[in-house]
């Protein structure tokens, strides 16, 4: 049986260099990738400066979007679902 037949998810974290930070610096950082082939979909990157950009898909098809500054400021957040009005 395959990891994916028990519904185990795996995630890959991936070195990235010069990429538009939040708060508009040019920096690395690491991004976090997960995804269940089922409709969860995560995406979290941490930029070298200390800023956060954060986007998870659910099983259900909403999408929560957030972008947290370094010094810890939410400068944008989203959360949007297809049950919504």
């Amino acid at each position: 049986m395959t990891a994916r037949e028990v519904g185990v998810v795996v995630g890959n974290t991936i070195d990235f260099t010069d990429e538009r930070a939040p708060c508009g610096r040019i920096v690395d950082g690491l991004r976090y990738l997960e995804d269940d082939d089922a409709g969860l979909s995560v995406d979290e990157v941490t930029y070298a400066c200390g800023c956060r950009r954060i986007r998870h898909e659910f099983h259900d098809g909403s999408v929560r979007v957030k972008a947290v500054g370094h010094d810890g400021t939410v400068l944008y957040e989203e959360h949007s679902a297809e049950h919504e009005a």
